[in-house]
Parts: structure tokens; C-alpha cells; sequence
């Protein structure tokens, strides 16, 4: 098994968290073709990509609940299983009804992959130290959307549509065995609340009821969403307005990309040094910057492809600067529901991504006005969330943010690893009583 604070650990969470990247950056360079294969029209074609956000909200409400009660491990395996089999049926999909649909079930197996490794650095770290892991985290999954879009637009251009699904597969089969043989259980206390719907009802009330936690969704879901508009409407943009091929288009979406990786580089480092909500501020204004870029580059008529690229570069960076920080003070100040936690921020997310996707997908035609329009409202929505919401933020700060301390050993006698908070010096912090509504937390000695 991997231990806690290791690079390979790491890795094999970026690897995880990769892959909503992957089953969707892969194949994007063939929705064009997928169109024209199928018999399908554009709006169509992007339900394939809002039906696997939709699908991925949907797993996102039971995994996490249900992580709680019977432990990380077991439920990410069953979900890496279901991601498998939904591929494979993607790649034999005769019609677009079908894609749609097993595209859905590809979704409900791939968010565990997302809910999980969530949930498990919040068993393992609190405060900054899970911010940097989760920047860590992005730096190794950053990689996965510079190259599997260059990877699809040479599987497109050889082999078809079909053949990046069957890659997907082979990446989701060396996934679950790598999870099965290294993933460690860190799940100390496993929920005695029965699962129900009723139980997860409530708590995602609970939850949805602290100020700070609502503060730090909005600036995870609006960023998010601004992401998405680019991945749903870059390829007609690119290919069918402007003209690029599907291996230009994955070089161009890659090249956009490597934003992600700046911005998670830079947020492993920035995050220790100004706090959180610093470097989430940071972040949305990077995002806010991104998309008003894209809409000046539009009506200033500067080249179009190089300039919505490098606007995107801009808002990559900033998304890795906030999305991961904001995570981490949405789920610090929640270890007893870590994987409910989890599970409500990507709910939110990914419905909110599937709305923003459906309606670019519904309004493109001989223009990117919607493409841009979109991309610059999520940035400035989630700089205007960030700056509105200081007041609440700051009174968290003393209580969320906490320098780097070492994780200890695992308990005595049991085979999982203890749940930790980020210390200051001997001092950890610890959820107190069911309060709704709350969060109280005090401080104990070590």
C-alpha cells in the first residue's frame, strides 16, 4: 500500500482525478465526426457531453454518502468497474441515442473517481496542507488534458471516433489496478448513520446551511462552468469556424491547457505563502482576466485562434489557482462527512457545467459571441463571489488556515490511516457536536 505525503500516492490521486479529463478531452476532437457518422446535429451532439455531466452529478449525490458508511476503497472500485464497462459500450454505440446514454453510465463510474481521492485527502490533511495536495494533485492531472486531446486528434485522424474509447478503456483497466493494489483505506470512523435518502437529504442541508462552505461552492461551480463552455463549444468553434483539423484543434485545446498546469505548479507553492483565500483571490481574478480577454480579442478582430487560446491559457491558470483552494475550505471545517462533502461540491459543479454546456451548444451557430460571452461570465462571477464573500471567508481564516504539519502514523491496531487536521505546532483542529448550520471547532493539544 502507498503511504500518505508520498509522491506515488499522489500520482495515482492525479491519475484518478484525471479522468474526467480524459473521457472527455479524448474525444473531442471527434464530435465533429461523431456528427456526421451518426446522423447527428450539433445540439446533439453535445448532450453527449452534458448527459456525462449529468450523469456525473448523479454519482457524485450516493458515492460520497455511501464512502462514509462503508469505507473509501470498496465503493471506488465498484465505480472504476462501472467506468469500464460504460466505455467499452461507448465504443460500440451504433446510434447517438445510445452514446448519449452510455455516456451517462461512463459518468456514474467515473465520479467516484473524483468524489473519492476528495474525500481521502480530507481523511488524511485539513486547511492549506489539503490545498496543496490538492494542488498537487491537479499539477499531476493538468498533464492529462494537454495530452489526451493530442492523443485523440491522432486516434481520430487513424483509427475513428470508436478507437478513443477503446484507449479509454485501457486507461480506466490499468487504473482500477493500480487503485486496487496501492490505494490505502483511510476512512478511521466509518459512519453509523444509516443510508438513506433522507440521511444524505440532511446532511447536504447541513452543509448547504454553512455560509463559508456555500461561499467557497460558488467559486468551485462558477469557475467550473466556465471550463466547461470551453470544452462544449471550442470544437465547433475551432474546426467548423475557423477551419482547424482534428489534430490542429487537440495541438490548439493543448496548448490552452498547459494553463492548468502553470496555475497548480504555482498554487503548491503561493498556497503556503499567502493563505487560502489569498490565493483564491488570485485565482478568480486570473479567471476574470481569461474571459474578458477572450471577449476583447472578439471585438478588437485580433487573430482568432491564437487569441482565444492564450485567453484560455489565462483562465486555466486561474482555475488551478482557486478551484483547488476553494475545495479545500468547502471540505476543511467537515471530517466527519468528508465523502458527503465531496459529493455536494460536485453536484453543484458539474450541473451547473451540464447547463452552461447545453445552452452554448443550443446558441452556437455562425458566431463564438456565446463561447466567449459564457467563459467571461464564469470569470467574473467567480471574482465578484470571491470579493462579496470576504467578510464571511475572513472570519474562517484563523480557523482554516494552518501552516504544513506531518501526518501522524496510523492508528495502533488498525489497518486504516487516521484521520488528520493540519497542525500548528501541536495543536490540530477537530469538528465538535451535530450543530446545524455550524461548524464549531476548538483547538486540543496533540
Amino acid at each position: 500500500m502507498l503511504r500518505p505525503d508520498t509522491m506515488a500516492l499522489t500520482a495515482l490521486f492525479g491519475l484518478l482525478t484525471a479522468f474526467g479529463p480524459v473521457a472527455t478531452d479524448m474525444y473531442v476532437p471527434s464530435l465533429p465526426a461523431i456528427g456526421r457518422l451518426l446522423g447527428a446535429d450539433t445540439s446533439e451532439v453535445q448532450l453527449t457531453l452534458s448527459s456525462y455531466l449529468v450523469g456525473f452529478a448523479v454519482g457524485q449525490v450516493v458515492y460520497g454518502p455511501i464512502s462514509d458508511r462503508l469505507g473509501r476503497k470498496p465503493v471506488l472500485l465498484m465505480a472504476l468497474a462501472l467506468f469500464c464497462a460504460a466505455s467499452l459500450l461507448c465504443a460500440a454505440a451504433p446510434t447517438i441515442e445510445t452514446l448519449i446514454a452510455a455516456r451517462a453510465l461512463q459518468a456514474l463510474g467515473g465520479a467516484g473517481a473524483i468524489v473519492l481521492p476528495r474525500a481521502i485527502v480530507r481523511d488524511l490533511y485539513a486547511g492549506e496542507r489539503a490545498g496543496r495536495e490538492l494542488s498537487r494533485i491537479g499539477a499531476v492531472m493538468s498533464i492529462a488534458p494537454v495530452i489526451a486531446p493530442l492523443i485523440g486528434g491522432m486516434v481520430q485522424a487513424g483509427l475513428g471516433w470508436r478507437a478513443n474509447f477503446v484507449v479509454i478503456v485501457g486507461i480506466g483497466v490499468f487504473a482500477t489496478v493500480a487503485a486496487w493494489r496501492g490505494m490505502p483505506e483511510t476512512l478511521a470512523r466509518r459512519s453509523t448513520e444509516r443510508a438513506s435518502l433522507a440521511a444524505i437529504l440532511r446532511n447536504y442541508r447541513r452543509l448547504a446551511g454553512d455560509r463559508v462552505f456555500a461561499a467557497h461552492l460558488g467559486i468551485a461551480a462558477f469557475s467550473y462552468a466556465g471550463l466547461f463552455a470551453w470544452i462544449s463549444g471550442s470544437p465547433f468553434v475551432l474546426e467548423e469556424l475557423y477551419g482547424l483539423s482534428p489534430l490542429a484543434f487537440g495541438i490548439a485545446f493543448a496548448a490552452a491547457c498547459l494553463g492548468s498546469l502553470a496555475g497548480a505548479v504555482l498554487a503548491t507553492s503561493l498556497v503556503v505563502r499567502l493563505g487560502l483565500d489569498r490565493t483564491i483571490g488570485l485565482g478568480t481574478l486570473a479567471l476574470a482576466t481569461g474571459g474578458l480577454t477572450m471577449v476583447a480579442s472578439l471585438a478588437l478582430g485580433w487573430p482568432p485562434v491564437a487569441s482565444l487560446v492564450l485567453a484560455m491559457v489565462i483562465y486555466h491558470t486561474g482555475l488551478m489557482l482557486a478551484m483547488p483552494q476553494a475545495i479545500a475550505g468547502a471540505i476543511t471545517p467537515f471530517p466527519d462527512c468528508a465523502g458527503t462533502a465531496s459529493s455536494l461540491l460536485g453536484v453543484v459543479q458539474l450541473s451547473s457545467a451540464a447547463l452552461l454546456g447545453t445552452i452554448v451548444g443550443h446558441t452556437l451557430g455562425q458566431s463564438p459571441w456565446p463561447l466567449a460571452a459564457a467563459v467571461a461570465a464564469m470569470g467574473c462571477l467567480s471574482f465578484g463571489l470571491w470579493a462579496a464573500s470576504r467578510d464571511v471567508r475572513t472570519a474562517s481564516i484563523p480557523l482554516l488556515s494552518h501552516r504544513i504539519g506531518k501526518s501522524p502514523p496510523a492508528d495502533a491496531g488498525s489497518p486504516t490511516i487516521s484521520r488528520t487536521a493540519s497542525v500548528r505546532g501541536k495543536t490540530g483542529l477537530r469538528r465538535q457536536g451535530p450543530r446545524r448550520g455550524r461548524v464549531l471547532r476548538e483547538a486540543i493539544n496533540d
